[in-house]
């Protein structure tokens, strides 16, 4: 799988990798084994990002429960959030977070939708200096989000800002991917199949003939080839409790992108249909 350099270290991260939302929020443990299997295939294809948070139910306690199991838990990079105001109940939260995970050490936290997030950074920034964690975030979902995170990028310091970009929303395209890259901010990029609206404009509709020529075989592949084939994406974060899609997640990480004229096609015929 494809890398990106996470500019505050230099150290690299595969480009797909697994959000969790919804897709991990199981109320018992029958469906450990195939959230287990999604897991295993992420590795085996190279991706190693883990992306959650305390709003996803039970996500993080199912990612703790099922990883701690695995011989290769500390292979993957893990990720979560703080979503609630005040210091001490942002503190309580993250470190239950912690426990859930099953992490000494968590590899990124962020700050969800910028949810008091003046009271937050601070404590972000000091975990990381004690290495409590690895990297600092923050987080949104909307296209109207967009000028803040910049705001704040340019005047606080974090490692990533996770946004939501897609072929159906690619506002992040007008000034946020190129501020973020300006600035040595890795991305992580939600909403990549438009929250599923995408699969729903191509159903039943034939990928183009010159999709091949990118190794472009579904329309998964097609979808997320587009955002990472953008040199300011750092890693797309796919949510899915489905073996077989997750395999079509991760291949599209692998093989050759296309360059800009291809990608003014991809848009150009996604439109037509």
């Amino acid at each position: 799988m494809l890398k990106r350099i996470i500019p505050s270290s230099g150290e690299e991260l595969p480009v797909i990798g697994l959000g969790t939302w919804q897709t991990f929020d199981a109320s018992n443990s029958k469906a450990y084994p195939t959230l287990e299997s999604v897991l295993h295939k992420m590795h085996t294809s190279g991706g190693s990002l883990i992306d959650s948070s305390p709003m996803y139910g039970r996500s993080e306690q199912v990612i703790g429960d099922i990883t701690s199991q695995m011989d290769i838990a500390d292979q993957y990079f893990y990720a979560t959030k703080v979503w609630t105001r005040g210091l001490q109940e942002g503190i309580r939260q993250m470190e239950n977070s912690m426990l859930k995970m099953k992490r000494k050490r968590l590899d990124l936290i962020q700050i969800h939708n910028l949810t008091d997030w003046q009271t937050h950074l601070p404590i972000l920034q000091r975990w990381k200096e004690t290495k409590r964690i690895r990297y600092t975030g923050i987080t949104h979902y909307t296209d109207s989000s967009h000028e803040e995170l910049e705001q704040i990028m340019r005047a606080q310091k974090v490692d990533f800002v996770q946004f939501n970009f897609s072929l159906s929303e690619r506002h992040a395209e007008k000034r946020l991917l190129d501020a973020a890259a300006d600035l040595g901010v890795a991305t992580l990029i939600n909403r990549p199949l438009g929250s599923g609206n995408l699969f729903n404009k191509v159903k039943g509709k034939a990928l183009p003939g010159w999709a091949e020529e990118l190794g472009i075989e579904t329309w998964s592949a097609y979808f997320l080839k587009y955002i990472i084939s953008h040199p300011a994406v750092t890693c797309v974060i796919p949510a899915t409790a489905d073996v077989a899609h997750a395999i079509d997640n991760f291949n599209a990480g692998d093989g050759e992108l296309p360059d800009p004229a291809t990608r003014e096609k991809m848009v150009a015929y996604l439109k037509r249909l």
